[in-house]
């Protein structure tokens, strides 16, 4: 791969697919895809030597304010991997009535956390992983059409 980030659909797909091809081609452990909103490089602390949107790491709780980590989702061999809310839980299972040949296969609510990892195997060819990895930014986690993807890990 020579390229790691789009902010377009088609080329996001193209990504997508890309990056998928590229973990399957070099036996890796797993790929993370990152989505991004463009004002959140600054919110993140990416551009602002890392100053941005930290805490001070001594608050227990988060403050409702505070930036979300961007939405991510893994895959690996014939499996995706994503954290969801209970309202992009909802989400997820909408877009896999469109997906049949995808099904959840793991999830689970530690008591800690605020949400459910989910696992889903999908056995598939890249161009349909990656369409499913698109739809699943924009409709689960709710991404705005121009959202940057970043393939973070191959």
């Amino acid at each position: 791969m020579t390229r790691f980030d789009a902010d377009e659909p088609t080329d996001r797909r193209k990504l997508f697919a890309d990056a998928v091809t590229a973990h399957r081609t070099r036996g890796s452990s797993f790929l993370t895809v990152e989505a991004r909103e463009p004002e959140q490089a600054v919110q993140f602390g990416e551009d602002d030597g890392g100053e941005a949107g930290g805490t001070d790491g001594g608050d227990e709780e988060a403050e409702e304010d505070e930036p979300r980590a961007p939405p991510w989702i893994q895959f690996a061999e014939k499996t995706f991997n994503l954290d969801c809310t209970d309202g992009e839980l909802e989400r997820l299972n909408a877009l896999l009535d469109e997906y049949p040949e995808f099904r959840i296969d793991e999830m689970e609510s530690p008591e800690e956390a605020d949400g459910t990892n989910v696992r889903i195997s999908a056995r598939s060819d890249a161009n349909r992983l990656a369409d499913f990895l698109e739809r699943a930014f924009r409709e689960v986690y709710e991404q705005p059409e121009g959202y940057r993807a970043w393939v973070v890990q191959v």
